[in-house]
């Protein structure tokens, strides 16, 4: 604690309080909004997960600081630079997209964030419900991610675009077998299709059954890079499960998925009721 209080001293004593004037309020007041408009553009990309990790890293930093640990404080200080080229490497496709949107007519689009309470319709929730089930009966394969928080951009163009409004008979035509559009992830964003035949990662976690097939684990992949919501159903069994969050619950049936969309949904409602949100539990520990 003393080192820590001397270090604050150090650097305390150094500052003065210089005159603000109209200019200075107003630059603080731009560099202000900047900054939390680049907050909110991060929170829509992977990089929001990096920027919860470097919070814990500072936090570690500070403990360190406060209990002297000279061997954990050599190494922050000798990796940094090795840090900040890694990061640039890993996050290249978002710094990419950003500024491409800075070098576009469409500036506003990088700092235009709204927060949408409800991501899509009861029409919508309603036709991939009737889709998957349909498709579930007749055992045709599907995958379909449902876009959240983060972007799923870059995921989008390895596709071809849809941008069509939802329907369950669109949904189930483009899964068809020997179908152009059949093979490949759909990508929902919002009330619309917004393409189809993506290409999504595949995700190397061992504890995953080895009976799965390249569309189980490309739709745990998809989760566990983005908080997206991913509907597989499978063309050997004609089970329907869902991944989020890295998670996969196999075997769903239409009520569970009905009820996970509409979490997924993010509607705001006034009334809540205790007894389905006790049934809703138990049933989710059964499935």
């Amino acid at each position: 604690m003393d080192r820590l209080i001397a270090l604050f001293d150090k650097y305390l004593s150094r500052l003065q309080i210089p005159r603000i004037g109209i200019g200075d309020v107003v630059e603080i007041l731009l560099i202000a909004f900047v900054i939390y408009r680049l907050i909110n553009w991060i929170r829509k990309t992977r990089a929001y997960y990096l920027l919860k990790g470097l919070v814990i890293l500072l936090a570690i930093w500070l403990g360190a600081t406060i209990c002297g640990f000279d061997a954990i404080l050599w190494i922050f200080v000798n990796t940094i630079n090795v840090g900040i080229i890694a990061l640039i490497v890993i996050f290249q496709p978002e710094l990419r997209r950003a500024l491409e949107q800075l070098g576009s007519r469409n500036l506003w689009s990088f700092f235009d964030n709204k927060v949408v309470s409800e991501r899509f319709s009861d029409r919508t929730k309603r036709e991939l419900v009737i889709a998957c089930t349909e498709m579930a009966k007749v055992k045709t394969g599907a995958l379909i991610c449902i876009e959240e928080n983060v972007l799923l951009d870059e995921y989008e163009r390895t596709g071809i675009i849809i941008d069509s409004s939802i329907s369950a008979q669109l949904i189930m035509n483009m899964f068809e077998k020997n179908t152009p559009l059949h093979d490949g992830a759909v990508l929902i964003r919002g009330d619309r299709v917004a393409a189809a035949t993506c290409i999504l990662p595949v995700s190397d976690n061992m504890r995953l059954s080895k009976e799965l097939g390249t569309r189980h684990r490309a739709g745990v992949g998809i989760s566990e890079v983005s908080d997206c919501f991913t509907i597989i159903v499978s063309e050997e069994t004609g089970k329907i499960s869902i991944a989020q969050k890295g998670q996969l619950i196999r075997n769903v049936d239409e009520e569970y998925l009905l009820s996970k969309l509409t979490e997924c949904q993010n509607k705001v409602t006034h009334r809540k009721s205790i007894s389905f949100r006790k049934d809703k539990k138990k049933h989710e520990r059964k499935a």
